[in-house]
């Protein structure tokens, strides 16, 4: 049987090297988008709608609804919260759909719109995603969100973590540098992403700001057993 193809992508620029050749692209900003969006389906929420725009969020706000906009790290000014994932654990939320938009991960959410089919993708909900996608025997593209379309190292040390566990079910197959990179990225990190991140620049970023909560529980693995899907321009958990 012939081999599926997994891939890794390090930034949304980039993804038009690789587009049309995958029919499940996942998107993955570790730090933080991703991981709120995983939080957020977890604790009940009913949709996330991915919005690149500020100005589209505000469109949103004026309609009523609850909208998290987050640029540089920090809560946009007069919108209802950032990308926190402790944000979306609030009782009052569950059942409501909302709004999101972030420096890198949503955009890069909806660059990747038009695949046949778009999950949503981190460390915290990791084996779920490499569970799902060994049983679905289909060509992947791992697009790293990044930092304003320059590489990170959390987003690339996930999609290499998501690569070799499909590589290493026998079924998929690799050819680009990219996806080596990566690989051996995450191999170095797996141990302890904590302490191997620690002078990422998009870590300083956000402990600068104090968020090292955020950053602890979006290096945690595992923890979250479900599979956000992109569905008609709205985020929502796939029954899988």
């Amino acid at each position: 049987m012939e081999k599926k193809m997994v891939e890794v992508c390090y930034t949304p620029k980039d993804y038009e090297y690789f587009k049309g050749r995958f029919e499940i692209v996942v998107v993955i900003d570790v730090l933080r988008a991703t991981s709120a969006i995983c939080s957020a389906l977890n604790n009940g929420v009913s949709a996330v709608i991915p919005v690149s725009t500020i100005d589209e969020a505000k469109t949103y706000q004026e309609k009523g609804y609850l909208v998290g906009a987050e640029r540089q790290g920090e809560i946009v000014e007069g919108f209802d919260f950032g990308n926190s994932p402790y944000s979306y654990m609030k009782p009052e939320l569950k059942g409501k759909e909302i709004v999101l938009s972030t420096t890198n991960g949503t955009r890069a959410i909806n660059i990747a719109q038009e695949a046949d089919q778009v999950i949503i993708g981190s460390l915290v909900n990791l084996e779920a995603i490499t569970n799902y996608l060994i049983r679905q025997n289909k060509n992947v593209l791992c697009l790293c969100s990044g930092w304003k379309d320059k590489f990170n190292l959390e987003d690339t040390i996930c999609g290499g973590a998501i690569s070799e566990t499909l590589i290493n079910s026998g079924n998929f197959s690799s050819d680009e540098d990219s996806s080596v990179a990566a690989k051996y990225l995450y191999m170095s990190a797996k141990d302890n992403y904590m302490g191997f991140l620690k002078s990422s620049s998009h870590r300083r970023r956000l402990k600068r700001l104090n968020l090292n909560k955020d950053i602890k529980y979006c290096l945690t693995p595992n923890q979250i057993d479900l599979i956000p899907t992109l569905q008609n321009g709205k985020i929502v958990k796939l029954n899988n």
